[in-house]
């Protein structure tokens, strides 16, 4: 793969893929027959400010509005502000096919239930995504009290029901023009973790390997999805998330020789998200963290060798459990996730490790399990192996994007699935 430099920074010379009317229309069409199965007039869908910004699914855009999809029709696209609007046509100046016409300035929900007034469905039978769980940290949902309560009031005789399962079980299954972006973000997530590698050493701060990072996927084109990136380093650091110095008044932490520098990089391009877990060992490191490091790298492969069509999700956690259990690891975070919100799995092996340690109270209030153990893997879905084996207080966390086919798996990225070491 050929590539260009800009200032250090590494740039595909590839003119990036981009979504057709006919995608448009495949997703209204397919949401639109399970409106129809369901007896429903329409469906309303809102970001609000929400991790997978679901309204960007039916216009492929973000506008911070409220999208409603009548079960025929064209969608109603309901905009808090005009400049929101103008850039859109300014796209459309530039030659670029925008997916909505009917776009309106208003997302109050009196101004969706005036839509629905004007459709005349008002009093029928309308579906609301958006209800909980919608992400992970949404587990009561996305909607607003004021929207809703506006909503409801304003369109007192609607039957409104929750459709986000049928909605974010749909998006789970990727179109060929969708994979087409899911790849072309796995490749800057690879190029990203590369930044990773060649930024962490002794005597760096954590802020330049984060800066390095996301440089790489900005100057890429492409965006990041909350918690768009997480960044921990130490010879003993089980914590995870954003660094803190994101958010208080706290230095960042300067790396040293021993130490593993891990990132969760969320790398988004056209609302694929191309996650990965990325270990970066600035050696030398210790026995425990070398024992991880093997642990979680059988884990990966036993999990890349139970994705099949037919398999449940369920099936590929336990796989890739089996050695972390064996092996008497634990698990802070996730096993796998899908692509897009619709299951996780964690595993509760070897957990009395934390007992008498600073994390024993967090994890006792832990119930670690399967979110949807029995959905049935499906070709065109997008997971994340992300195994993460942990001894005490030490832990090793890789891990990359896959792709379920006819015939069994497609790995998307080839530099995250493995520690990488240097000094």
């Amino acid at each position: 793969m050929s590539t260009l430099s800009s200032k250090n920074v590494t740039v595909l010379p590839d003119t990036p893929p981009v979504l057709s009317l006919n995608e448009r229309d495949r997703r209204w069409r397919g949401l639109q027959v399970i409106m129809e199965r369901r007896e429903l007039s329409a469906i309303i869908v809102g970001s609000f400010r929400s991790r997978e910004l679901y309204e960007s699914y039916l216009i492929d855009d973000f506008l911070d509005s409220v999208v409603l999809l009548p079960q025929q029709g064209e969608a109603i696209v309901l905009t808090i502000a005009p400049g929101r609007v103008s850039r859109i046509l300014e796209s459309a100046r530039r030659g670029v096919e925008t997916w909505a016409s009917n776009i309106r300035i208003g997302s109050k929900g009196s101004d969706v239930a005036q839509a629905l007034q004007e459709l005349g469905i008002a009093s029928q039978r309308i579906g609301v995504v958006g209800f909980g769980p919608t992400a992970p940290g949404e587990v009561e949902g996305i909607i607003p009290l004021g929207f809703w309560n506006s909503l409801t009031k304003s369109a007192p005789e609607a039957k409104f029901e929750d459709f986000t399962q049928d909605f974010t079980d749909f998006v789970l299954i990727k179109s060929e023009e969708e994979i087409a972006l899911l790849r072309h973000a796995a490749k800057i997530s690879d190029l990203a973790c590369e930044s990773m590698v060649e930024a962490s050493r002794p005597g760096v701060s954590e802020a330049v390997v984060y800066a390095e990072i996301m440089r790489t996927i900005y100057a890429n084109g492409c965006g990041v999805r909350y918690p768009y990136l997480s960044l921990q380093s130490g010879p003993d650091n089980i914590s995870w998330g954003a660094p803190q110095w994101l958010f208080r008044a706290e230095s960042p932490r300067t790396l040293c020789a021993g130490d593993l520098v891990q990132a969760e990089i969320h790398t988004c391009y056209g609302g694929q998200e191309a996650q990965v877990q990325m270990s970066v060992a600035l050696d030398p490191v210790d026995d425990e963290i070398r024992r991880c490091e093997d642990v979680a790298h059988e884990s990966y492969d036993a999990g890349l060798a139970a994705v099949k069509p037919g398999a449940t999700f369920g099936e590929v956690v336990a796989a890739m459990a089996e050695p972390i259990s064996r092996h008497g690891c634990w698990s802070k975070t996730p096993l796998l996730h899908t692509l897009t919100f619709g299951s996780t799995g964690f595993t509760p092996v070897n957990r009395e490790q934390v007992h008498g340690t600073r994390e024993e109270w967090l994890e006792g209030k832990m119930r670690p399990g399967v979110r949807r153990p029995d959905l049935v893997l499906k070709p065109g879905m997008g997971l994340e192996l992300e195994p993460n084996a942990c001894i005490g207080m030490k832990r090793v966390n890789v891990g990359a994007g896959v792709l379920v086919t006819e015939t069994g798996y497609e790995e998307l990225n080839s530099v995250p699935t493995r520690v990488r070491h240097t000094s």
